[in-house]
């Protein structure tokens, strides 16, 4: 070295400099090539066809992919027939002479007679009312003409058809065009683009207290749900979240996802909060939370696909974790009581933050501070354990959220704050309707129909009667 020229010293020290950078911008290329829904936030419509790992196809006879279909063990499901007195038409059948001797039978009711069952539906021709207002004439010249307040409805649609609307659109998520060809081709009903959208704006104004007593009931929950995605409306970036309990579930579209702006949707912030570790939640205390182990699955998943220290980091996470899904659906299968549940999660807490604490000091670059911040939220990572009414992933929610997401997709966001109204609102009733077990076509036919009559609005919580 003592011979080489200076020149060429600074240049191979100029070349190992670049070399090393080039190094870490392919290895951070490969890591962002390499993402799909098992490593990162990634939904996993973004892995592509044939984009799933070979571990999550299952696994066969020797080791292949499992057939399609119905598996061994399955139990099926046949169609149940409805009950005698729903039905409409009942066809007796009786043998007419007996197959040993040919003699005449009487008919007889067998009571426990093969039933079978055909369902149709017939044609269906929609219902129209016209309202004439005559004028007349007295004797004393004047013509009076009839009163249409109170007898005419200020809608030309009536409270069931615009039930339907709402929920083609809002619910089954098809486009205003199609609703159109569907009423046309499907109910014989004539409607044009304009009259849906008036339409969905008169369903959101319907649905409106029933909107604001979910709220309420959230507010009230011991455990909620929550998550976030993005939304459009006239193609500028809007952030839509929703809430989920148990029995409710409510949507809100935001102009952002700051926490100034999300924080006033959450009320009092009362009860356990379940989300991930994205800094907005800042307002919601930190023992009063439950950080998703969905999405610290795939960080960790991210670190040991890694090359170097942080590849046997994250196996030794993922092992970890692996456990404590095992103990988790041991526990909800009823193989295993709390008591001993919280017992063989105690050296599992320790062990987990023991390897996220060496994983700070390592100092490895974007996995020292992704461990750092998930050790800030240690009060968050184990509520589940210490609680039998929270669970450990955030699932719930993204769920939830799903159902918007494929309407996103397809529909583009909306175009107005009116459209974003009518989203929300009529995805709050769905959601939660079916967690009430109610007829969605019902309840918001018996909302339009409060609204047109200026009575007052069904709740979804109501009990009905026996």
């Amino acid at each position: 070295m003592a011979d080489r020229d200076p020149r060429d010293i600074e240049r191979i020290t100029e070349l190992e400099g670049k070399l090393a950078e080039l190094t870490l911008l392919v290895m951070s290329l490969k890591e962002q090539l390499n993402r799909n829904s098992r490593n990162s936030h990634l939904p996993p419509s973004s892995d592509g066809p044939g984009g799933r790992p070979s571990s999550e196809k299952g696994s066969g006879p020797g080791g292949g992919q499992r057939k399609r279909g119905g598996q061994p063990g399955h139990g099926g499901n046949k169609r149940e027939l409805i009950p005698e007195e729903e039905v409409d038409d009942l066809v007796e059948l009786y043998p007419p002479a007996c197959e040993n001797c040919w003699a005449s039978l009487p008919q007889v009711r067998d009571e426990n007679a093969t039933r079978y069952q055909v369902t149709e539906v017939p044609p269906i021709r929609p219902h129209t009312t016209e309202y004439r207002c005559n004028s007349v004439k007295c004797t004393c010249g004047h013509i009076t003409f009839a009163k249409t307040d109170g007898v005419v409805p200020t809608s030309p649609f009536g409270p069931r058809l615009m039930a339907l609307i709402g929920l083609l659109t809002g619910v089954y998520h098809l486009s205003r065009r199609r609703a159109v060809t569907l009423l046309s081709d499907v109910l014989g009903v004539r409607v044009s683009l304009g009259a849906v959208s008036a339409v969905e704006e008169r369903v959101a104004t319907a649905i409106q207290p029933a909107v604001d007593e979910t709220w309420t009931r959230v507010d009230d929950t011991a455990v909620k749900h929550a998550d976030a995605t993005s939304w459009l409306q006239g193609g500028k970036l809007r952030s839509l979240w929703t809430i989920a309990t148990k029995m409710v579930t409510v949507f809100k579209i935001l102009a952002n996802g700051s926490a100034l702006t999300v924080k006033p949707i959450f009320g009092d912030c009362k009860g356990i909060l379940v989300s991930d570790r994205a800094t907005v939640f800042s307002f919601w205390s930190m023992s009063y939370r439950q950080i998703c182990w969905a999405h610290l699955l795939r960080k960790y998943v991210s670190f040991s696909e890694r090359d170097g220290p942080a590849r046997k980091l994250g196996q030794e996470l993922l092992d970890y974790t692996a456990l404590m899904f095992n103990y988790w659906h041991d526990v909800r299968a009823g193989k295993l009581d709390r008591a001993t549940f919280r017992a063989w999660m105690a050296p599992v807490r320790l062990q987990v933050e023991a390897c996220l604490a060496r994983a700070v000091v390592a100092n490895l670059k974007e996995v020292s501070g992704a461990c750092a911040d998930i050790l800030e939220h240690r009060a968050a990572l184990w509520t589940f354990v210490d609680r039998d009414d929270v669970q450990p992933t955030n699932n719930h929610a993204e769920r939830e959220l799903r159902a918007f997401v494929l309407w996103r997709k397809r529909c583009f966001g909306a175009q107005s704050e009116r459209g974003n109204l009518f989203a929300e609102r009529v995805m709050t009733i769905a959601h939660t309707a079916r967690k009430q077990n109610k007829n969605v076509l019902a309840f918001l036919t018996a909302c339009c129909t409060a609204r047109l009559e200026g009575t007052s609005s069904p709740s979804l919580f109501a009990t009905a009667a026996p």
